[in-house]
């Protein structure tokens, strides 16, 4: 099926239901987060996704995509540790939301890449990694993460600062 093998098979699979849980908890609670069922899924799918995609090597040995996984990982681990441990006092919050969030630009990139350097079947819409308009739309997509990260951040200092102000201060209409 479109050149995979069934590892690649069940590797799509699983960044398939990451991709859509991760944009399901952005649209639902504006940000990905772990206290959500959808945060959770995007999580542990996202972990899956990274662990399968270790063991394909249709292009060669250990690569590029291989090594966004081990960054993506690493950015799962600082999220988590932002979320579970405040380990950047009160940055936390800020760190957990942009980092889940850059995950998911990372999602994009091979998902991008191999979808449309195999469809449409027999046409693909890029002619492989360096095709300089697949380069435009992973580049489309960094503007998309950074605009919705700078978003995110906004809303939380919004949050935070709400409440920091006494009773009966908060927001008028």
């Amino acid at each position: 099926m479109l050149g995979l093998t069934s590892l690649g098979a069940i590797h799509t699979a699983i960044s398939l239901v990451a991709l859509a849980s991760g944009v399901l908890a952005l649209v639902r609670h504006l940000e990905i987060s772990p206290a959500t069922g959808l945060g959770r899924v995007y999580l542990w799918t996202t972990v899956l996704t990274c662990l399968t995609g270790f063991g394909i090597f249709q292009h060669g040995g250990f690569g590029k995509p291989h090594a966004l996984g081990v960054v993506t990982l690493l950015v799962l681990g600082l999220a988590g540790l932002a979320t579970r441990r405040r380990v950047f006092g009160n940055a936390s919050p800020y760190v957990a939301t942009v980092g889940y969030s850059a995950t998911l630009f990372f999602h994009m990139i091979p998902g991008l890449t191999e979808t449309f350097t195999r469809l449409p079947l027999g046409a693909p819409l890029f002619s492989g990694p360096e095709d300089p308009a697949l380069q435009k739309a992973v580049g489309a997509c960094f503007v998309l993460f950074v605009a919705g990260a700078a978003l995110q951040v906004r809303r939380l200092f919004g949050l935070r600062s709400q409440a920091s102000m006494p009773a009966g201060q908060g927001a008028q209409p």
